[in-house]
């Protein structure tokens, strides 16, 4: 029944009318002398599940993004496919893909975005920490910036679905026939409930830290150094660790577990050929809704406690301490004066809050701006992006400094995963908690901030609490 009635509602744009549209768009590319964006959008049940569709429908080898923030109304949107991608590195990325997908959506032939946000045409995917990230041979396929038009894409909030299929539109296109392609690729979403993970499986686990735990306190004793002799206020240094599975990760089953337990963080999966990038990321890098824009400064973490009582002690004494309130405050001075030059108005709270997740708890201010001009969302993630949150203060000392003292490639953790839509309105969140899994391999990241206080020792714990979010689904 589930199959069959996502296909029905998937049909709800008239033959005729598609074929009108189609029509339309290649009259367009015509007369352009190049292609042109094609989408239609549809109103779905609303109890479809998108990123479950999205799992159940994806072809091998196939692009597939999913991106969810649970108990924001269920906020989701998944999507499947390639119509077109978008790709940049180096210094600029952000704004020059920014621009290429404004290029690209101003001749579209499609609906204007309506209902949930997400709903009609986007650009979906991510950006490497580094300007040059990603070279590393396990991050292929994952550029340094690289965002996917789909072909297929669902959005939810609250019981409201929308389902957009697309594609381009080229002069020498039949209209009938590039019409009757959409139909086809709608017609062929699936409904079936993510797959559960294995609780027992067969075989030994293997887990082994990329570098020997005693590199990173060493790390982190160096960076103290520097900052005591005043080279700069704050450095993150980050862990890889990977786990050797007796088989194939099932991203499908990570991702639900991780959208199961962590319904307050970003749960997403990125997925490109074999390889998945799955994460629950408590942090906002940003959100922009028309000349509204909203992000959080998070900063500063202790562990959580099963007892209530002990729980709410740890998080007295995350509020009170020095040593987290200012590697806090300097995360939120920066991001306010990033966005002042382009806002009308910044605002924050005075005190930092308490955000508390399955296994750890955060310092974080909102902030909010109203921005004097319409920047898209991609321009405001280049903008934040890095904040001091995952890079340092300030970012041209740190910037050199973390990949000679990590020794690793980051690849798209601590960069921005995320959605734009033809309006220029999106969210992104920063690539925390996360794992690259390909095939029975998976590559596990956690990071710290290091100011002049830190302990080298309470540094390594620290990640180790954060590597507590993924480490428990993916080692067995």
């Amino acid at each position: 029944m589930g199959v069959d009635h996502l296909r029905r509602t998937a049909l709800a744009v008239e033959p005729a009318a598609l074929a009108q549209r189609a029509e339309l768009a290649v009259r367009r590319a015509r007369r352009l002398g190049e292609p042109v964006l094609l989408g239609a959008t549809v109103r779905l049940a609303g109890d479809v599940d998108p990123s479950a569709v999205a799992f159940a429908s994806r072809a091998p080898g196939e692009d597939w993004f999913c991106f969810e923030q649970p108990d924001r109304d269920g906020a989701a949107l998944a999507a499947l496919g390639c119509v077109t991608r978008l790709r940049a590195s180096g210094g600029g990325r952000f704004a020059r893909l920014a621009a290429a997908w404004r290029a690209l959506t101003a001749g579209a032939v499609a609906d204007p975005p309506d209902g949930p946000p997400g709903a009609g045409l986007v650009a979906v995917g991510g950006f490497a920490f580094a300007p040059d990230g990603g070279r590393a041979p396990h991050w292929a396929g994952f550029a340094a910036g690289d965002l996917v038009v789909p072909e297929v894409s669902l959005a939810r909030r609250g019981d409201d679905v929308r389902l957009t299929v697309a594609a381009l539109a080229a002069p020498d296109d039949v209209p009938e026939e590039l019409a009757a392609r959409l139909q086809a690729r709608a017609a062929g979403l699936r409904r079936a409930p993510l797959p559960l993970l294995d609780p027992a499986p067969v075989g030994r686990f293997r887990v082994d830290s990329v570098a020997p735990p005693e590199h990173y306190e060493e790390a982190v004793a160096r960076a103290v150094e520097r900052i005591r002799a005043g080279a700069l206020e704050k450095i993150v240094l980050a862990r890889e660790v990977t786990v050797q599975a007796p088989a194939p990760h099932d991203a499908a089953a990570v991702f639900g577990v991780l959208r199961a337990g962590f319904d307050s963080c970003y749960v997403f999966c990125a997925g490109r050929g074999d390889a998945a990038f799955v994460a629950a990321s408590p942090e906002l890098l940003i959100r922009r809704d028309g000349l509204r824009a909203q992000t959080v400064a998070l900063a500063g973490s202790t562990r959580r406690s099963a007892d209530p009582a002990v729980d709410d002690h740890l998080g007295e004494q995350l509020l009170r301490s020095e040593k987290d309130r200012e590697e806090q405050a300097i995360v939120a001075r920066r991001i306010a004066r990033a966005l002042r030059p382009h806002a009308v108005w910044v605002a924050a709270p005075d005190e930092p809050a308490l955000i508390k997740v399955a296994n750890i708890q955060h310092l974080a201010t909102p902030i909010r701006a109203q921005l004097t001009q319409p920047l898209g969302a991609v321009e405001l993630a280049g903008l934040l992006h890095p904040t001091p949150a995952v890079g340092g203060e300030p970012h041209a000392a740190a910037a050199p400094l973390i990949p000679a003292l990590e020794g690793l490639d980051r690849g798209w953790y601590a960069g921005a995963v995320g959605w734009t839509d033809a309006n220029d309105d999106g969210e992104f969140c920063v690539a925390l908690r996360c794992a690259l899994l390909r095939g029975a391999e998976a590559r596990l990241y956690a990071g710290v901030g290091v100011v002049r206080d830190s302990d080298p020792a309470a540094e390594l714990a620290e990640t180790e609490i954060k590597l507590g979010a993924l480490l428990p689904v993916l080692a067995g």
